[in-house]
């Protein structure tokens, strides 16, 4: 199964109202970020143990690790989780800027160094999501 096969199913996967949502917000993820590279991440280790919730990513960022090694993964993910839907924004410097630039623009969102999580996304302000969203590309690709 390719990526966008992967996506596609684990969308689709979601309950009625998590997976208008989560489809809306991935294509207005591929509107803000046209070309990015797609990524699928199923939330499990070497040893098939899920770690953490699947996560559709968009983009591409190196990470890099302190002890000098590094990583390609994505810059920006979505994943669905318990409570809502989850945003990821990696690779920011400044962990307060999230919050301090969007947070009280973006509608009943939680955000924190990296995350904007919302219930529902008729709770957020979709064009402050974006804007973040935006941010996080291109702050990223100059660090």
């Amino acid at each position: 199964m390719n990526v966008q096969e992967q996506i596609k199913t684990y969308i689709a996967g979601q309950p009625d109202a998590k997976r208008a949502d989560m489809q809306a917000l991935h294509l207005h993820i591929l509107k803000t970020l046209p070309n990015c590279k797609l990524w699928f991440d199923n939330g499990k280790n070497s040893e098939n143990k899920t770690v953490a919730n699947p996560t559709v990513g968009y983009g591409l960022f190196t990470i890099k690790y302190a002890n000098g090694t590094t990583k390609e993964f994505f810059q920006i993910g979505m994943s669905g989780n318990t409570t809502g839907i989850s945003v990821y924004i990696l690779g920011l410097k400044d962990k307060s800027y999230l919050a301090q630039t969007f947070g009280t623009k973006l509608g009943k969102a939680s955000v924190t160094g990296y995350c904007i999580k919302f219930k529902n996304l008729k709770d957020i302000n979709l064009d402050v999501l974006g804007q973040a969203i935006q941010y996080g590309a291109e702050a990223s690709l100059k660090e």
